[in-house]
């Protein structure tokens, strides 16, 4: 048996001790009701912590959402339109979709409210295993044992596993649960991942240095895997008109894919050969995304007003300040706008 389990009560008080001096008790969805009246708060923080970083969902993101769909009946009332407007900048945008529906199927099936229990939690579109734990332990006092990303790696060095299963990785983190205080235990696990057990760890002020198997090595716990990307070399226009207002060019709204209900700019394969022959480039930038690496070339196109827009009906004509939900790629592109006189 591993030391840590010898010495679980002594293991978990020094979890405790650590997270009441040092934890990041100040943040806001900490601080709800836990007795389910608040979950939706725990469940937004949650989606959009996933792959952004706390500072920045902090900073721009969390309290506009809470303060446009104040609850999971607003959020299923909303258009698809106005969920992926306030979610612009956080990007995987799959995350905001899931909601709506999320919030869909709780309006028609538990009465406006997320279920309890992490097995209806895990039915639910967008929500994994972490997530549903997460939700049923700070949103309803559930005693549950989960696992991120952050805990993986926290655990995979505790017990130098170097490769470790998803379902090996939630046993422990059930073994290791205290049951007595599992919110301040699995708030200080999230920390303890986020703060000192991080890709370069801070072991001489870790809690838990004694007990930890990897500590010799950490770096060899878990075995990292190299993130494969697709280059991809895209060629963008900003096709653009003049009207009273000033500059105005063209979008067209994504129906299906990564950028589904985003709307992004043509790409100059989209024009005739002599069109392209007549624009400018004018400028390029990098972009990553899931996983491609993009290197995007940004070209400028102007025809007159009065002239047939050679796209057709499925560009909408759009200005700067148009609150229209776009991607990422998109407002990097725009960025470009200066460059138009």
């Amino acid at each position: 048996m591993p030391l840590l389990f010898s010495s679980l009560p002594l293991v978990q008080q020094r979890i405790l001790e650590w997270y009441g001096k040092a934890g990041r008790k100040e943040l806001p969805w900490r601080n709800l009701r836990r007795d389910g009246s608040e979950a939706y708060g725990v469940y937004v923080s949650e989606i959009m912590l996933q792959q952004t970083q706390v500072s920045r969902v902090l900073e721009s993101f969390y309290f506009p959402f809470l303060e446009r769909f104040p609850t999971l009946r607003a959020l299923s009332d909303a258009q698809e339109s106005e969920v992926l407007l306030l979610w612009q900048g956080l990007g995987y945008y799959s995350r905001a979709r899931n909601m709506r529906k999320c919030a869909q199927i709780c309006v028609r099936d538990y009465g406006a409210r997320l279920p309890a229990d992490v097995e209806s939690l895990k039915q639910l579109p967008g929500i994994g295993s972490y997530t549903a734990g997460a939700i049923a332990c700070f949103g309803f006092g559930e005693s549950v044992g989960f696992v991120d990303s952050n805990i993986k790696r926290l655990f995979a060095r505790l017990f130098a596993l170097q490769n470790p299963t998803q379902k090996e990785l939630e046993s422990l983190a059930q073994r290791l649960l205290n049951k007595d205080a599992s919110f301040d235990h699995n708030q200080a696990l999230l920390d303890l991942g986020a703060l000192i057990c991080t890709p370069a760890p801070r072991c001489l002020i870790c809690p838990l240095s004694e007990f930890c198997q990897g500590k010799a090595a950490p770096m060899q716990y878990p075995l990292k895997t190299a993130k494969k990307y697709e280059n991809l070399h895209l060629k963008l226009c900003i096709f653009y008109t003049r009207d009273s207002e000033g500059i105005c060019f063209a979008l067209q709204k994504a129906e299906s894919g990564l950028y589904a209900g985003l709307y992004n700019l043509p790409h100059l394969g989209d024009f005739s050969s002599e069109q392209q022959a007549k624009a400018r480039y004018i400028g390029d930038f990098k972009h990553s995304y899931t996983k491609y690496k993009i290197t995007a070339s940004v070209y400028a196109l102007e025809f007159p007003l009065d002239s047939k827009n050679p796209l057709g009906s499925d560009f909408v004509f759009a200005h700067l300040g148009d609150l229209l939900p776009i991607s990422n790629l998109t407002k990097k592109a725009l960025k470009f706008m200066g460059a138009i006189t």
